[in-house]
């Protein structure tokens, strides 16, 4: 997991906001993708990396292709709902997102799924995520990083989870913990 980062110390201003962004790829060496982007994801600016879940494979829902690496990070962040979104995106794209069709394959997709406890829907971004309380991958990673949370609007998460418990999601091995350049 990528240390938390330390060079942005107005993340621990009052007005930072808890914010969930969840990480999927099947295109190439996806679980790299996701832990690469989960570093780059602490390395925006007024944004704190506060944890990456485990790693969790599943199939594509509603398309084909091969099978997603999934995590949830939870950040800490003074970015507003919007800049964070744009700032998501452009990490995207500097992987190569591309959005041919819908539920296209993908090297990396990076979705702001919470924002404190905003409720929000606009053209370019609706909060919580539409679909967050459909799909395991998403929900199973967040349990673990807050087995208690309660999703604005929708209720505990440990409900919703219950509800798709059919849906297939692997943990992968974790891999150790890197030592620190010496």
């Amino acid at each position: 997991m990528p240390t938390p980062s330390k060079d942005h110390p107005q993340t621990h201003d009052a007005t930072a906001q808890r914010a969930f962004v969840g990480l999927g790829a099947n295109l190439g060496d996806a679980t790299a993708t996701v832990r690469a982007a989960a570093a780059d994801l602490a390395g925006l600016p007024n944004t704190r990396l506060i944890k990456l879940s485990a790693l969790v494979a599943s199939a594509p829902i509603d398309a084909r292709g091969p099978d997603f690496v999934n995590a949830v990070a939870e950040i800490r962040t003074t970015l507003s709902p919007l800049a964070l979104l744009r700032a998501v995106q452009h990490i995207e794209d500097q992987y190569g997102r591309a959005r041919p069709f819908r539920n296209a394959p993908r090297t990396l997709d990076l979705d702001l799924l919470l924002y404190g406890d905003l409720r929000m829907h606009t053209p370019d971004l609706t909060l919580p995520h539409p679909r967050l309380h459909q799909r395991r991958f998403v929900l199973q990673p967040l349990a673990e990083l807050d087995p208690d949370f309660e999703i604005p609007g929708l209720g505990l998460i440990g409900t919703w989870l219950e509800r798709v418990a059919d849906q297939p999601v692997t943990q992968l091995a974790q891999q150790p913990p890197r030592n620190p350049p010496g």
